[in-house]
């Protein structure tokens, strides 16, 4: 295993102007580089061991067109050494996800029986140590086959075709949810079920008295310790055209379900219009955090903070705090009537003084074409544009709020794009892919930017306590010669360690990085 130590002199901008900043204690170790036989795959899922090894699961694709041919596992040590691997050549049509539980991997898959005509939840699971997968039926649910079952944009979701479903696991992957849509008849039926990663399942609901006048599409989830509550939040659609034309076609709204009812809290007053809210449990401390606009056109003009009755849902308190000028000139500049909008939330951390660090990232899908392959086709670009970054301290007022300048689009593996949110004690540490140096775009303010190398550079941001900012590159292009993933880590957070994958073509890469402190040091 390789290590190299990082770089001495960084630059650092607080508030709205630079200086010289003390070293960023984030350093990263370098794994062996191996050859790969899958130049085109994509990673299902990344997750460890009970002896500390990182399993990785990734989809290889083959053919014209790509499409699916099986999965390929990789277990590395401590070390960063691959130490096996596995070929399971069962491509399957809907794979939803995989995770690692008492030393078994399980891979969870949505199958349509076309004899019993069901949408199967097939469980596929194998022992890390011999390979040897097994398959059975998690949860089967009668309907016909439609063109698409799973609600991929959770974030616009719609019930036309008959079937619908999606699994939600919590931050802690401890836990999931599925969610089912369908029709029986006639009639429209929703369920929840509620699994634990050991796969017994605490319950199973009938959400169907709900969905009469609107349709949800979940965002977030939290799941109480004991597993006998979940919480889902996300937006509920009307069905019926609203009399107001003041009023949204959606409202946002927490869902509280255990086995013998449901309660619903909505977001709803007047003249504010709540955006990207996740719920967050801390004990027995429920809050809701995110966004909010004035007006109904999605231009969100602060942060909201709700703390509710972990029972009742009841809002117990709640704040609106407005965007500073300060913050939306750290954005903007001086461009006048800007807008933020777009916002998708992505990480939440909560400070030993139990103050709320969160972000969101810019993000939004545009139309293009294509003719590189001699013909037109209409292709979709992804956007992963600016961080918002934010403070509520523990009774929700607003301490500050950055933000930090990012461009990126892609139309192939988002997992060279967007970035990870890793929180420790009273800071946060942000980890992202760019060109060779932060573009300056004023005096003030840098943009970070996709480079026109193969290989991006990362860079890591920390913010500390007071909102300053501080960045580095973390790693360079010209020592690891192959693009990172960015936004695809294993992260443990008791040992202050992250682990992303390198991949190109038919060479692969496993990378650390790591906190330095007291009581942080790399593995041995």
């Amino acid at each position: 295993m390789k290590t190299r130590k990082s770089l001495a002199v960084l630059l650092f901008f607080a508030a709205l102007t630079f200086s010289t900043a003390q070293e960023i204690p984030v350093n990263y170790s370098l794994g062996e580089k191996y050859s790969d036989r899958y130049k085109y795959s994509t990673i299902l899922s990344l997750e460890s061991s009970t002896k500390g090894e990182t399993v990785l699961v990734r989809t290889y694709y083959g053919g014209f067109p790509l499409r699916p041919k099986g999965h390929f596992i990789e277990i590395y040590d401590a070390e960063l050494n691959l130490v096996n691997d596995y070929n399971y050549k069962y491509a399957g049509k809907h794979m939803v996800d995989g995770f690692v539980k008492n030393g078994q991997l399980y891979l969870l898959e949505l199958v349509y029986d076309f004899d019993r005509e069901t949408y199967n939840y097939v469980v596929h699971q194998s022992p890390l140590t011999d390979f040897n997968f097994s398959e059975r039926v998690l949860l089967s649910i009668p309907s016909k086959e439609v063109i698409n079952p799973l609600a991929v944009n959770k974030y616009n979701r719609s019930f036309g075709n008959g079937f619908s479903t999606a699994t939600h696991f919590n931050d802690k992957r401890s836990a999931f949810a599925i969610t089912v849509h369908h029709r029986e008849g006639r009639d429209q039926k929703y369920k929840v079920y509620l699994y634990g990663t050991d796969l017994r399942k605490q319950f199973e609901y009938d959400f169907t008295s709900a969905i009469e006048e609107k349709n949800y599409a979940f965002e977030n989830i939290e799941v109480s310790n004991d597993l006998k509550s979940v919480y889902l939040m996300g937006k509920a659609f009307f069905k019926k055209r609203r009399s107001d034309i003041k009023e949204r076609r959606f409202q946002y709204e927490l869902v509280k379900i255990t086995e013998t009812g449901h309660k619903i809290q909505e977001f709803t007053d007047a003249g504010r219009f709540p955006e990207s809210l996740k719920p967050i449990l801390n004990n027995n401390d429920l809050n809701v955090v995110g966004f909010y606009a004035d007006r109904k056109d999605k231009r969100y003009n602060g942060l909201v903070y709700f703390n509710l009755d972990v029972g009742s849902l009841s809002i117990k308190s709640k704040k609106y705090n407005p965007f500073s000028a300060q913050f939306m000139e750290d954005k903007f500049g001086r461009e006048v009537d800007a807008e933020i909008k777009n916002l998708i939330f992505k990480s939440v951390h909560i400070t030993p003084s139990n103050a709320i660090l969160f972000s969101a990232e810019e993000y939004f899908v545009t139309k293009g074409e294509d003719i590189s392959s001699g013909g037109t086709q209409i292709t979709e670009r992804y956007h992963y544009n600016d961080i918002v970054l934010a403070k509520l301290d523990a009774s929700g007022n607003m301490e500050w709020a950055r933000n930090i300048n990012k461009a990126e689009v892609t139309q192939g593996d988002a997992s060279y794009a967007s970035y990870t949110a890793y929180g420790h004690g009273e800071e946060m540490y942000f980890f992202i892919n760019s060109g060779e140096n932060p573009q300056k775009i004023s005096k003030e303010r840098i943009l970070f930017k996709q480079g026109f190398s193969r290989n991006p550079n990362m860079f890591v941001i920390k913010v500390d306590a007071e909102g300053s900012l501080s960045y580095k590159k973390l790693v360079d292009d010209k020592e690891v010669r192959l693009p990172i993933m960015v936004s695809r880590p294993l992260i443990h957070n008791d040992k202050k360690e992250l682990f992303f994958y390198a991949k190109r073509g038919s060479k692969k890469q496993l990378v650390k990085v790591y906190l330095e402190g007291d009581d942080t040091s790399p593995s041995k």
